[in-house]
């Protein structure tokens, strides 16, 4: 299928044209068909000669329906542009191929109509010259008559040339489908329409409804009236939602994949320079079948940052126009250059920003996205329309990395000035003071710079002690030599100005071994001490070990305990102790070690 909206001056004969066409009726309301004044959107289709399916979104000409003639051509790829023999250009006509032009609307047929009145000639070369120099210059022309048929099998002709000349739509994209009508039907409830542009639709699948926020699923799928499994774009689709009441969606609402799209109140665009330049700054920002208030902030020449009045689903590179709501007049289109813009707060930050967004040209590209943002989530990258250029939940800017790594460098060395006895820096603090959002950055940081994680706590090389607790430790290391167990009392430590502060910090850089709070020895006493308790008698008692070490009872209880847990001694049932020997040299068999017999 195949899908194409009218355009053109109100009464030029659009709608005749679609009966004639199709063979069914476009306008659906009876005040329509009372008037013969098209006031909202209609829809009809035909089968073409080679098989195609080509759909119709017929349009209002009348100036005072003009939103919603854009919520109809929004999603369209393609225009059948009506222009009447007997009239010739019109301002509507005028009106119309703005909007299509703001969209970017590039494939189209000028459809000259009621031949049957005037010579359609002039009418055609006054058409051509008013779509000279806009995306829609060189469409092809043809000469119709919707009373009298004639012209009609040449339409059809070129219609199916159009449709073949139709870029292909990205079937595997995240779905958008704006919707431009919503109604209940009897035992099935809430049915929305809209034209599909990408991706696809299938039944049972889940949708988000935004702006309800709203979680439903695909009852039921139709196109073109008929019940299907799937459609794929691009396609009219009448979906019948399960979890949505009708008051809870309206024309402008969208059906959007879970997880895949950011919606946003605040934008930077690309626009037309007639529309930044002296513009009204409260003006109307339509996409899709959507139509939201938006305040223009204009940046640079051709640069402006929208405020929107709702938050829109959108990403870089969506294209969408700015309207005046009282003067009813299309002020130009935009394109999405950023939908997480920064805040311009400082001094010179707009005048910055306009010189940036002059160097975008939107095209969704990951990895510019992430040289400017620096630290971004792969998926909101995904959700912006860009594809992330590396793996993980977090992408990194290599050169942004290099100042974090400096900086956690610098935070290290300045919290080891401030705090010389602690035990590292917390990684928590580090993460704070870098602002990362997420814990797992700060590891890659961290090896980035040198710098070891252990234990919640950030360390480089060993820790230097301050010079009164190297002297103190000096002096116990001197006492220690000839008794390597008789541990310094608690009123000794005191004397050498070692709280437990300084002994932890000297345990920490491998200065002392720390039993228990106030109780240290050399570092290897625990290892010294396996060879004497090895020739006592086993098993042995802590009488035995403690006068085999000459030590004291306050010691030999820690010390025998830091053993039984690095599985050099065993504690039996009945309190005594026995050495365990030391496992086999490499190529013996293995086994857990096991008590000395």
């Amino acid at each position: 299928m195949h899908v194409i909206a009218t355009a053109g001056h109100v009464d030029h004969g659009k709608s005749t044209l679609i009966r004639a066409l199709t063979g069914m009726e476009p306008d659906r309301w009876a005040e329509e068909r009372r008037r013969g004044l098209t006031i909202d959107l209609g829809f009809a289709w035909t089968r073409l000669a080679d098989g195609c399916t080509a759909a119709f979104v017929d349009v209002p000409g009348h100036e005072r329906f003009v939103p919603n003639m854009l919520a109809g051509v929004g999603p369209v790829p393609a225009v059948l542009f009506v222009v009447a023999a007997d009239e010739g250009w019109m301002p509507q006509s005028g009106e119309h191929l703005d909007a299509l032009a703001a969209l970017g609307v590039r494939h189209g047929l000028l459809a000259v109509t009621r031949c049957d009145l005037a010579d359609p000639g002039p009418a055609t070369e006054q058409a051509r010259e008013r779509l000279r120099g806009t995306s829609l210059a060189g469409i092809p022309a043809v000469h119709v008559s919707g009373r009298t048929g004639a012209g009609l099998d040449e339409l059809r002709q070129r219609l199916d040339q159009l449709i073949h000349r139709l870029p292909p739509p990205d079937r595997a994209a995240d779905v958008r489908l704006w919707v431009d009508r919503a109604f209940t039907i009897r035992g099935a409830g809430t049915v929305v329409t809209g034209t599909l542009a990408s991706g696809s639709l299938r039944r049972g699948a889940r949708l988000l409804l935004h702006p309800a926020g709203v979680e439903a699923s695909i009852r039921g799928l139709q196109a073109l009236g008929t019940p299907e499994p799937q459609v794929d774009a691009v396609a009219r689709v009448a979906v019948n939602l399960r979890g949505v009441e009708l008051d809870q969606v309206r024309r402008g609402d969208a059906l959007l994949a879970p997880d895949r799209w950011l919606t946003t109140d605040v934008l930077d665009v690309r626009i037309d320079p007639a529309a930044s330049a002296g513009t009204a700054r409260e003006l109307v920002l339509h996409i899709g079948a959507a139509a939201v208030g938006a305040r223009v902030r204009p940046l640079g020449r051709d640069t402006a940052r929208l405020t929107l009045r709702a938050p829109l689903p959108l990403r870089i590179g969506d294209r969408a126009l700015l309207r005046d709501p009282g003067s009813r007049s299309i002020c130009g289109g935009v394109v999405v250059l950023d939908v997480r813009p920064p805040r311009l707060t400082r001094r010179g930050a707009a005048s910055e920003r306009a010189d940036e967004l002059a160097a975008m040209d939107g095209q969704p590209d990951g990895a510019a996205e992430l040289r400017r943002r620096r630290l971004v989530r792969a998926d909101d990258l995904r959700a912006m329309g860009a594809t992330p250029p590396g793996p993980g939940p977090w992408l990194l800017d290599e050169k942004h990395g290099d100042v974090l790594a400096s900086r956690l460098d610098d935070l290290l060395a300045r919290h080891h000035e401030r705090h010389p006895l602690d035990d590292g820096m917390p990684a928590e603090a580090a993460r704070r003071a870098l602002d990362l959002p997420d814990p797992d950055l700060l590891p890659p940081i961290a090896r980035a710079a040198g710098i070891t994680l252990r234990e919640g706590r950030l360390h480089k090389g060993r820790s230097r002690l301050p010079e009164h607790v190297q002297r103190a430790v000096e002096t116990i290391r001197r006492t220690l030599v000839d008794h390597p167990f008789q541990a310094p009392t608690a009123g000794e430590l005191a004397e050498l100005g070692l709280g437990e502060k300084e002994l932890a910090a000297a345990a920490h850089a491998g200065a002392l071994l720390r039993l228990a709070p106030g109780l240290v020895l050399l570092p290897g006493a625990d290892e010294a001490a396996v060879p004497r308790l090895a020739r006592l008698p086993e098993p042995f008692t802590l009488s035995q070990a403690r006068q085999a070490l000459d030590t004291s009872r306050r010691v030999a209880v820690p010390l025998l305990e830091l053993l039984a847990r690095r599985g050099r001694t065993q504690r039996l049932a009945d309190g005594t102790h026995r050495v365990v020997s030391p496992p086999r040299a490499p190529g013996n068999t293995g086994g857990n070690p096991t008590p000395r017999r």
